[in-house]
């Protein structure tokens, strides 16, 4: 049986279904290119995406310099009402998954599951 392969749009879309999902972004961190984005509320999650581009370079950087020979699987940003979280992409590199979760509705380890598995049908064009 095939595995079932999903667009960006579509991905983004089984994204928004994490209980708890504001808005989520698919990034290209290597260019700074957001793949595409969905939802939000009031959140700029063009912006957002593009922004976490730098984060990630970041602590990338951190990492070699450390001498550290490992690789980053998540950056997890707690805020008062929100988690973001940044999910690297373990089947497209230099691609994470940004997502904005609402800390009363959302679950992060739930979250982060769903992600790997939307991460494993995500096709890119």
């Amino acid at each position: 049986m095939a595995t079932q392969t999903l667009d960006i749009q579509d991905s983004l879309e089984e994204i928004m279904n994490i209980d708890g999902a504001v808005g989520a972004a698919i990034v290209d961190y290597e260019n700074g290119m957001t793949l595409g984005t969905i939802g939000g509320r009031n959140l700029d999650m063009e912006l957002a995406g593009a922004g976490n581009t730098e984060v990630v370079r970041a602590k990338k950087n951190i990492i070699h310099d450390l001498g550290i020979d490992e690789e980053i699987e998540d950056i997890l940003i707690s805020l008062d009402d929100q988690y973001h979280l940044i999910r690297m992409c373990n089947n497209h590199e230099d691609v994470f998954i940004y997502l904005a979760i609402d800390r009363s509705e959302g679950n992060l380890g739930l979250a982060r599951r769903s992600i790997d598995k939307i991460d494993k049908k995500l096709e890119l064009a």
